[in-house]
């Protein structure tokens, strides 16, 4: 039960963050062919060379000293030996440990450590996916550009190895967009180069949930709603069970289009899969102040 309530924390972090940044961050579109704008990205920040015992420390305040201390101790063990088999089976061990209380950050780390031991495709990939949920659900700015070019390192790794898994296209693509939303990568003109990998993969597979939700993301933030829309039924069409997270992005997208009733839908049904009563108070705003 406790690991669950991690899950719908870190979730509903994220949730709040984009719901604070919505009224305090603006886009600034520019068209193109694609169907997604072009969004300016946001003033550059210097990137902080976030290591594992950096992401552990932080990881330990959300998850309290009971996990902790086991996590800790399998450190300790790491610390303490200088077999490399040995340090190899630990790393594994505490990726896992911090997967089974889901905490992304530090078990990017650890991944990444065991992909560079192992170089498999399979490691690059989980390492990278890792490093991307840890951007996504980690707040703190200053971890953020850290996270963004490990998840880069490891994908570009990933597709090298396997340049046709969508799976390691679609992740490498929501790094490079998440790169381009903090300032840390493509200047200028066209669309960033990560909307065009989550393109390329929907154009192989047009109900890709993964790709369709990050473009759906994309569109939300260059203020694209229409666009948005599109991708985000298509992930409830497609999902076996989406979650309360897209229909609370199609319902905040509906309301920013005007579209009352369905956006009234969309939050009710947002509303009864989301298991946080903070949230389900501010959905309930909402709902109300549409039907006003």
């Amino acid at each position: 039960m406790y690991k669950k309530q991690i899950v719908v924390i870190i979730i509903v972090v994220a949730i709040m963050g984009f719901l604070y940044s919505r009224d305090l961050v603006g886009v600034k579109k520019s068209g193109d062919d694609t169907g997604h704008t072009n969004a300016t990205a946001a003033q550059k920040r210097p990137v902080v060379n976030v290591t594992v015992e950096m992401a552990s420390a932080a990881a330990k305040i959300a998850i309290g000293p009971t996990l902790s201390e086991q996590i800790s101790n399998t450190e300790n063990q790491l610390k303490n030996t200088a077999d490399e088999s040995a340090k190899l089976s630990l790393q594994k061990k505490l990726a896992q440990q911090w997967d089974d209380v889901n905490q992304p950050a530090p078990a990017a780390f650890y991944y990444q450590a065991v992909a560079q031991k192992e170089n498999t495709f399979g490691d690059w990939l989980t390492a990278g996916s890792h490093f991307n949920d840890a951007f996504r659900f980690d707040q703190d700015t200053v971890s953020q550009p850290s996270y963004v070019s490990n998840a880069i390192a490891c994908l570009e790794k990933a597709t090298k190895m396997q340049p046709a898994n969508l799976d390691a296209e679609t992740g490498l693509g929501v790094a490079y967009v998440n790169q381009f939303t903090l300032g840390i990568g493509q200047d200028g003109g066209g669309p960033p180069k990560g909307v065009t990998l989550l393109l390329d993969v929907v154009g192989k597979d047009p109900n890709n949930i993964n790709a369709n939700f990050n473009l759906g993301m994309f569109a939300v933030t260059s203020r694209q709603y229409d666009k948005a829309v599109q991708r985000f039924k298509t992930v409830i069409e497609h999902s076996p069970k989406p979650g309360f997270e897209p229909y609370f992005y199609l319902a905040e997208c509906y309301r920013q289009l005007g579209m009352k009733p369905e956006a009234i839908t969309a939050y009710q049904k947002s509303r009864d899969l989301m298991p946080d009563t903070a949230i389900d108070k501010k959905i309930d705003g909402y709902i109300k102040e549409l039907k006003n």
